[in-house]
């Protein structure tokens, strides 16, 4: 297992600055996901720590060495990619066993190594298939596989489940959660989704714009965001966002989640018309055009029938509602 470290690392791209001052520390053993959206640095970051970009400035230390100017292949890491980039003329075992071979390893080690990894993610009965027999999700446990062969000091991941469907994404992000408990290695996750964020991270790194605006664990990031943006990222459905002038408040803004309203049909804090509802079966998501707060989206838990055109009073939780000021961070 490795420690991580990112000390004040900047990335520029011919004008444009990828990653400002970024510090980071990643504790051996510790699952760490990556979030935020499309162009905030996160897969730039991942691929400094691996190596495959270089730096403008600052350190990257792996295990207590400072690999900044080493090659990939020196820093003891395992990358998985959104690609499986499997050969299809080989099987799975020898795509599990390539980078071995390629490490002139012998024969014994490499199959006692595949067989090992073949067993942590249930591909004994795939060994001797190609990757064109296989489904998606198991075409990506081979990818993962061939990086479990090579006993890596360091997992990273760049969004491996966001070419599976919604089934094969719950699966697989449950077999990523168990290896990484039966191997109690470092690794390091990039996705966009949150929900893969929530639901597999020991701490969770938000990125916006190349800086880091909050690490903390799912729960600290959900109950105590830092800023408006963490707020509106963590959490789905996501937090409703009122313009604190309608409301009479000092704040420049007014948050409460969907699942910290609740509603009734003849009073409560802000007069609404339903505008839609999804029923989801274990809960139910409404919209409500409401006078003083805007359109705004309420979790109920169960079904809740309510027709498009009805009338609503929504009510926050004033233990769970969040003020903002003018540059979005926190009021105390």
């Amino acid at each position: 297992m490795s420690s991580v470290e990112l000390r004040k690392v900047d990335k520029h791209y011919a004008g444009y600055h990828a990653l400002k001052t970024v510090d980071l520390t990643i504790e051996k053993g510790e699952f760490v996901v990556m979030v935020g959206p499309s162009g905030c640095g996160k897969s730039t970051l991942l691929k400094t720590i691996a190596g495959l970009e270089t730096i403008n400035s600052g350190h990257i230390v792996i295990n207590g060495r400072d690999v900044t100017r080493e090659e990939p292949g020196d820093r003891g890491i395992a990358m998985v990619f959104q690609s499986y980039a499997l050969y299809p003329h080989m099987t799975v075992a020898e795509n599990m066993g390539f980078g071995l071979r390629m490490a002139n390893r012998p024969r014994t080690e490499i199959d006692a190594a595949v067989k090992r990894a073949a067993r942590i993610l249930r591909l004994e009965e795939q060994l001797d298939k190609r990757p064109k027999q296989l489904s998606g999700g198991q075409r990506q446990r081979v990818a993962i596989g061939r990086a479990v062969v090579r006993e890596p000091k360091l997992f990273l991941f760049d969004e491996p489940l966001s070419n599976l469907d919604a089934a094969l994404r719950v699966n697989t992000r449950l077999e990523i959660a168990q290896l990484h408990r039966r191997l109690k290695a470092t690794m390091i996750y990039v996705t966009h989704d949150q929900v893969e964020a929530m639901t597999l991270a020991d701490k969770i790194v938000v990125l916006n714009a190349g800086r880091i605006e909050q690490i903390g664990s799912p729960m600290e990031l959900y109950n105590a965001p830092a800023n408006e943006f963490v707020a509106g990222f963590i959490g789905s459905p996501k937090m409703n966002f009122i313009d604190g002038a309608k409301l009479g408040e000092t704040a420049k803004t007014v948050g409460v989640r969907p699942e910290h309203l609740t509603v009734d049909a003849k009073s409560g804090a802000w007069k609404g018309t339903v505008v839609h509802a999804e029923h989801l079966g274990a809960d139910t998501n409404l919209y409500l055009d409401c006078e003083k707060a805007g359109l705004l989206t309420v979790r109920i838990f169960g079904v809740y029938n309510a027709e498009p055109g009805a009338t609503l009073y929504a009510t926050p939780d004033p233990a769970k509602t969040y003020r903002f000021g003018a540059d979005g961070r926190v009021l105390k």
